[in-house]
């Protein structure tokens, strides 16, 4: 198969996906040993003015953030500031848990890892309330009895205190239980700052951005000094039909600009991501040891039956002798995909202008291409588990996070399965080990698990990355 035969059905089925899902603009680019091999915009980065997107077009990355904000922990532990294992409130002696014990031995490792074991709370929207208020794509959610009448949390200790106040139920002793933090991410930030002395923005453009040469990096877009990137879109449904609209407020946090804030272009993160393929190295600049690339891209935790997280990266087993390092980043306005298969030699980004945007989708689509599989192919296949439809009922319930997800799990009696309702949606559940089930969205299948306590009862659903409670039967 040519390089032409896989670009063609790739951007085929891309572009069918674009316009199915009403992707306003997207932006793609792969490398190979460091050097460019595709580059491909579909749609407008401004779609009223009919703008394209190019390699220079700068894009929110939402939480791949986060990836930088472990390389700026690690560099720290080389220049010995700190340790991954020191605990937490050796900097942070304000952060506090429903448990003193359990608060004493989180460590960094453990906020690293998303495995401090908290819950998802509801800090983000009030953390990022001050530049919702002016934006109407926000007035729903702010609405949301999660977050309605929350005071806005400014500071790195309003944060802590907000989290201190929750009254939540801890997942499990530190470093047992996996649930995406980015309250423990944002605090990631307030450690940087701590240990340097400097704003963690500025750290992350000192050590970090401009060694890179990612001139077209940045926290805010006013920065760029032109006009070269995404407008954000929204989407709405309007009697049963999607509706995508301009939304072009930047959504922002100052205590939680660690967890998920940065802006990038396509030929920055290119250059980013070496850094993952070559164990430390770009453009000729070391800016991490080998060893903490080592640390960063090891499966610290275990996400679910193929997924593992390491320090701001998540890890799949993809093929034989290769694996998959990458992140995913989402907000209004933008979801986007970091890609580095180091044994196969490459790099790639995907962007996008619309939350919620098919991302999974596109990227298994653009891997199984680069890697002449067939269409539709999945990180793993599983066989069939047997539960008899008796004992099915027993997952059932509503099953809700502090960040206002909410599912319900309920058993389709005709069918003699399980159902996942999310939304509007409702997808059958096939089991595949105890506990353990997957659903197949668009073609790509997500695994999903029923967390109990030591009594036997179901108490959570993982879904994602999160741990949702159940909030009834």
């Amino acid at each position: 198969m040519s390089v032409q035969t896989w670009e063609q059905t790739f951007e085929s089925y891309a572009q069918d996906l674009i316009d199915e899902t009403k992707v306003p603009g997207a932006f793609i680019a792969v490398a190979r040993d460091g050097q460019l091999i595709y580059e491909k915009g579909f749609g407008y980065r401004d779609r009223e003015a009919k703008i394209p997107a190019d390699l220079d077009t700068v894009f929110g990355i939402g939480s791949i953030t986060k990836s930088f904000t472990c390389v700026a922990i690690m560099q720290l532990q080389e220049q010995g500031k700190l340790s991954v294992h020191d605990p937490v409130i050796r900097y942070l002696p304000e952060f506090r848990t429903p448990d003193e014990e359990h608060t004493r031995n989180v460590t960094i490792h453990h906020f690293m890892t998303h495995t401090p074991g908290l819950p998802p709370l509801s800090s983000l929207i009030p953390a990022t309330q001050r530049s919702m208020q002016d934006d109407p794509a926000a007035e729903e959610l702010l609405k949301h009895p999660e977050f309605a009448g929350k005071e806005p949390i400014d500071t790195f200790e309003q944060l802590m205190a907000y989290i201190g106040e929750q009254p939540i139920e801890l997942l499990g002793p530190p470093g047992t239980e996996f649930s995406y933090s980015n309250d423990a991410y944002a605090l990631l930030g307030t450690i940087i700052e701590r240990v340097t002395g400097q704003t963690y923005e500025s750290y992350v453009q000192e050590r970090i951005l401009q060694p890179l040469g990612m001139s077209r990096s940045v926290f805010f877009v006013e920065e760029l000094g032109d006009d070269n990137h995404s407008t954000l879109y929204a989407a709405k449904e309007k009697e049963g039909v999607k509706e995508v609209y301009r939304a072009p407020i930047w959504w922002d946090s100052p205590s939680m600009r660690a967890a998920g804030f940065l802006k990038a272009s396509a030929k920055d993160m290119l250059r980013y991501a070496e850094l993952f393929r070559t164990g430390g190295t770009s453009g000729g600049v070391r800016i991490l040891s080998e060893e903490s690339v080592k640390l960063m891209v090891s499966p610290h935790a275990k996400v679910d039956a193929i997924r593992g997280y390491g320090y701001g990266l998540g890890i799949i087993p993809f093929a034989e002798g290769v694996t998959l390092i990458q992140h995913t980043g989402g907000l209004k306005g933008i979801t986007a995909q970091m890609l580095i298969l180091p044994e196969a030699g490459l790099t790639g980004i995907l962007l996008t202008n619309v939350g919620d945007a098919p991302i999974s989708e596109l990227t298994l689509g653009l891997l199984n291409n680069l890697f002449f599989r067939p269409p539709g192919t999945q990180y793993a296949s599983f066989a069939d588990y047997e539960i008899p439809f008796a004992e099915i009922h027993q997952f059932e319930g509503t099953f809700k996070s502090g960040e206002g997800d909410e599912v319900q799990i309920r058993a389709d009696q005709e069918a003699e399965q399980l159902l996942l309702g999310m939304g509007s949606e409702s997808l059958p559940l096939r089991p595949i080990g105890e506990d353990e089930f997957l659903f197949t969205r668009r073609g790509v299948d997500t695994l999903v698990r029923f967390v109990r306590n030591q009594a036997g009862e179901i108490k959570r659903f993982a879904l994602g990355s999160r741990q949702l409670p159940k909030v009834e039967a």
